[in-house]
């Protein structure tokens, strides 16, 4: 996970790929691009790990010792337990690191993770049915499109549809409930 010394790394990740991620995002505040922000966000983000409520990382690209750039972003959130044992997936990438192969790694890696260290039953991932990218990444990696929502997330000044998709923990465990 990130921490306030990556938050200059962070800020460059996302002024950099602004045009792709701030049309599938929510709106982001004025002070977004901050160090103030950052800091605040990242505060926030270890608050909710710490707190069972989201995991958030950063991917890293750490060929470059001394200033790592980050390649991507992946998410565990609204982790809800009880009888519902679930959460959402979301990732994004960076355009120099497109097509690579690295989503299919670190999605794979993060849902392992959400499976056996958070034990979580299901893990779910929506797209906009224009990402055909995202879909043919979920499909491949074995989630299950379940259904389709109209008028889902509000994105970019509009209600946006999204395809509903999910994976089912196979080895998930009663006695491993936490709360």
């Amino acid at each position: 996970m990130a921490t306030r010394n990556d938050r200059d790394n962070i800020i460059s990740y996302y002024m950099n790929n602004r045009d792709r991620i701030a049309p599938v995002s929510p709106t982001w505040p004025e002070d977004f691009f901050t160090k103030k922000f950052w800091n605040r966000q990242i505060d926030r983000n270890l608050e909710e790990f710490y707190n069972d409520i989201s995991v958030r990382f950063f991917i890293f690209d750490r060929s470059k010792r001394k200033d790592p750039a980050i390649m991507g972003n992946i998410s565990l959130s609204g982790i809800l337990r009880g009888a519902a044992q679930f959460c959402y997936l979301g990732y994004g990438v960076d355009r120099d690191w497109e097509g690579q192969g690295l989503m299919t790694e670190t999605v794979s890696a993060v849902v392992q993770y959400a499976f056996d260290e958070l034990n979580m039953h299901r893990v779910m991932a929506n797209y906009r049915p224009t990402n055909e990218r995202s879909g043919r990444l979920l499909h491949r990696l074995g989630f299950v499109v379940e259904g389709y929502a109209r008028d889902y997330l509000y994105l970019d000044g509009m209600w946006q549809d999204h395809i509903m998709a999910t994976m089912i923990n196979p080895k998930w465990k009663l006695s491993a409930w936490r709360r």
